[in-house]
């Protein structure tokens, strides 16, 4: 049985085990192993058009590092679930956080250290993004980590806001 990685316009753009009569498409020979490994990964293979074979992407890690902050980036909870999340965990809601924010000393500007009417609005959204400037920015300030706010978004758990010694509401 023979493998190929199929090339057009200088990209790879497909695999099988039949060659495509194309003028075309490149009909790359690979082995077996390289087949697979292909059709489980292939962002992870380009091809070189220098040498004329597919290569391992360069750029591959910078790539799925991209991808997957895009993904995290759009995570959302409604609204409910992440003031309930906020509450569960710190025993505030979006009141007490507007509050808190604005008993802070100002920055060195004189400004607030957070856009307070811009957050009030931004506390009406019907859902939460967790790519939202401000879900880090207030997150931040509560002291979540970067880990806990990826875990609460991607699961709605509001037990990834919890620091590993703090009990949960009602456990004493």
């Amino acid at each position: 049985m023979k493998y190929y990685i199929f090339i057009e316009n200088n990209k790879i753009n497909g695999a099988g085990q039949a060659r495509i009569v194309s003028d075309i498409v490149i009909n790359y020979e690979v082995s077996e192993s390289f087949f697979k490994a292909y059709i489980e990964t292939p962002d992870m293979y380009v091809w070189d058009i220098e040498t004329e074979t597919v290569i391992i992407n360069p750029n591959y890690e910078q790539e799925q590092a991209q991808k997957e902050a895009e993904r995290i980036a759009m995570l959302n909870l409604t609204g409910a679930d992440v003031e309930r999340g906020i509450y569960k965990a710190k025993g505030m809601d979006f009141d007490d956080i507007i509050a808190y924010l604005e008993a802070q000393p100002l920055a060195e500007d004189g400004t607030p250290i957070v856009d307070i009417k811009a957050l009030k609005i931004e506390l009406k959204a019907n859902n939460f993004y967790r790519g939202n400037p401000y879900v880090q920015q207030i997150g931040t300030l509560l002291g979540f980590t970067d880990e806990q706010l990826n875990t609460f978004f991607e699961t709605g758990d509001y037990t990834a806001l919890l620091t590993q010694n703090e009990p949960e509401v009602g456990d004493v």
